[in-house]
């Protein structure tokens, strides 16, 4: 038969091993570097016999977000091979690739202790350098069963019984380790070149809380040692970014197991971090024509029940009692915001509608997954409802693309996109899926924003545009998203008047642009390892004296400052002034301003960064300009305004 490699058409017979058939348009570095293939788009092992309705032959490259993943899963293999053969009584249960590693969930009766990983990592590479072959064969469900009972892995005979449809089943065996697996994997251990296990943590069994406790070893893999040494400097970077140290070491925020898990204290100065950057929200959302508007904390369940949430997302939800009426802490701030529509007649010429609103929400997150300030059970969403004719959505998308645009923009952050498409649990009709899909498609095409198709992961009444922003280390982040939902103005049937007198269906966009204040912020401590932009820091100088002869001047000089809107502050206290340089630095203050007899005889302060260049002596003008320049100039960069935050 004839098959199509990279646009070549050559003969091939069915069944012939898929590698063998793509060695003979690759050759050299590019096929040494090929770990698996894609056959009409389905992944496949280069082992793995050529189906007789072929049509097209793929490389899958190690270094690719692919070759990627089947790195990671075969070094989840190899260890669970490790583990077996250290821990002899030890029971394996699953262990995929994930984002940017592996992991695989055991039952052991003991947890593993940092020495065992040591163990198990160089048990993993004696099995790397005996290059042993991964190799798939199909057997009947029963015969598997029989294997994994006689192994004693009652989880795997679990998985059988609940998850695998049919009665042939597939196993992947490498040295002396046999497994379910559907694959691919690399063609041998040799291939997982780049492999080192991080850390280990409890799992639950199907992670519900109920079930047995697991241990879950996390490790990762890269196509060569120079990425892996790359990736695990940052993550050392990340632990020295941690959010949560340094919201502590900047007295920010705290979370108190008294108040309970995921729910966040704001101290003084994180509190004016978050108002400043709420308040520019505020104004940035009026003067792109949005207006500002509150709902309430709980709503009747029965609202709940119309929009679908109660059905599709309760699991998510808090639900509390008020006069033997069932009432939803809100986990979203949509509803409220289609009532205001509804509460007058609205004509064609009232539209779009935009209504914006930090609104606070809840929702019922896991233990196990929560994490600081990234993931929380309480927080506030800059949070946005856009109704408007079909004919104004393509417009109202690309308006709230720019904005993202230029909001990221501002804190220097690049970005991804991804359209994530109908999940199967969700309402509403083709049609409309078809509908919203299509305009978000043609907004994005419209002003070349290049995105991927995230199947199956939309909200469950609308498909959804999801922005991932990139930090300093990498890492992506899902930040900003753009939904757009034909079916709950339906559901709460929301119309307005079209110029023929016809009462017609308005469209909603549900849109974040920042999302999580508090995630966010979290996101931006570790970008900026703290030291947030001049605008936005809580103090963004601090006047230190030498003695305290310059007292005085330093309080006129402060006086200044503040009435020039800058966030200043003074140091007046009997310490060295090495000391309080050094104290000022790890708070990551801007600017520090020393004024010794020399700075007070001259009028002027010495200005210090907090990067530690030294810009040497400036009036009090000097300063004031300097500083505020430093506030404006990222606004400039994105055409937007900056007003002082009210001391």
């Amino acid at each position: 038969m004839q098959v199509t490699i990279e646009d070549q058409s050559l003969e091939a017979a069915a069944g012939e091993a898929c590698g063998q058939v793509l060695s003979r348009v690759l050759s050299g570095k590019r096929l040494k570097n090929t770990v698996a293939c894609l056959v009409d788009g389905q992944p496949r092992d280069l082992a793995s016999p050529l189906p007789d309705d072929a049509h097209e032959i793929a490389a899958i490259a190690a270094d690719t977000p692919q070759g990627l993943s089947v790195i990671r899963h075969s070094a989840a293999h190899i260890m669970a091979e490790a583990v077996k053969k250290l821990f002899p009584t030890v029971q394996v249960t699953i262990g995929p690739s994930i984002e940017n590693g592996f992991y695989y969930d055991f039952a052991y009766e003991r947890p593993f202790t940092p020495e065992d990983l040591e163990a198990i990592e160089a048990e993993m590479h004696k099995s790397i350098a005996a290059n042993h072959p991964f190799a798939c064969t199909t057997v009947p469900k029963a015969d598997a069963k029989a294997l994994f009972a006689s192994q004693g892995e009652s989880y795997k005979l679990e998985i059988m019984d609940e998850n695998i449809v049919g009665d042939i089943v597939s196993l992947y065996r490498h040295g002396t380790f046999t497994d379910l697996c559907r694959g691919p994997h690399v063609p041998h251990t040799g291939m997982v070149r780049a492999v080192k296990l991080l850390s280990v943590a409890g799992a639950y069994w199907r992670g519900d809380e109920k079930r047995p406790m697991l241990q879950r070893i996390y490790g990762t893999a890269f196509a060569s040692e120079a990425d892996l040494k790359t990736y695990l400097r940052h993550l050392e970077e990340a632990k020295k970014r941690d959010h949560r140290k340094l919201g502590a070491q900047l007295d920010m925020f705290s979370f108190s197991e008294e108040v309970g898990a995921g729910m966040c204290i704001w101290h003084p100065k994180g509190e004016l971090v978050r108002t400043i950057l709420e308040d520019f929200e505020r104004r940035e959302h009026l003067r792109r024509g949005y207006d500002l508007v509150r709902g309430p904390l709980i709503l009747r369940r029965e609202l709940w029940e119309r929009s679908g949430h109660y059905d599709n997302y309760r699991e998510n939800m808090y639900f509390t009692e008020i006069d033997e009426q069932s009432y939803g802490i809100k986990p979203m701030n949509c509803l409220s915001h289609m009532l205001i529509f509804k509460s007058r007649i609205r004509s064609y010429r009232d539209l779009p509608q935009r209504y914006f609103e930090l609104g606070v929400v809840h929702r019922h997150e896991k233990s196990g997954v929560l994490h600081g300030l990234l993931r929380v059970r309480q927080f506030t969403q800059d949070d946005a409802h856009i109704l408007c004719r079909p004919d104004q959505l393509q417009a109202e998308i690309t308006g709230v693309v720019r904005f993202v645009q230029d909001v990221l923009g501002l804190f220097g952050f690049d970005f991804e996109a991804e359209l994530s498409t109908r999940p199967e649990k969700s309402i509403g009709s083709d049609e409309d899926w078809d509908r919203a899909t299509k305009a978000l498609v043609d907004a994005m095409e419209s002003i070349g924003l290049p995105y991927e198709v995230n199947a199956g992961d939309g909200a469950f009444y609308g498909p959804k545009i999801d922005i991932k922003l990139k930090d300093a280390l990498d890492r992506r982040w899902q930040c900003a998203t753009i939904q757009c939902d034909f079916t709950l103005p339906e559901r709460f049937d929301l119309v307005y008047t079209d110029a023929d007198g016809e009462r017609k269906r308005p469209v909603m966009l549900h849109r974040v642009i920042l999302g999580a204040v508090e995630r966010f912020l979290g996101v931006l401590i570790e970008h900026t390892a703290g030291a947030l932009p001049t605008w936005l820091a809580p103090v963004q100088a601090r006047i230190l004296i030498v003695t305290d002869a310059q007292k005085e001047f330093a309080e006129l000089a402060l006086a200044k400052l503040k009435d020039a809107g800058i966030r200043a502050e003074l140091d007046d206290r009997n310490e060295k002034l090495g000391f309080k340089v050094r104290e000022a630095q790890v708070e990551k203050i801007p600017y520090m301003l020393v004024a010794g007899d020399k700075e007070k005889e001259l009028g002027g302060l010495n200005v210090r960064l907090r990067s530690g260049e030294n810009l040497g002596v400036k009036t009090l003008d000097e300063v004031v300009l300097l500083i505020t320049a430093d506030c404006q100039e990222p606004f400039k960069r994105g055409g937007m305004r900056y007003n002082f935050c009210s001391q």
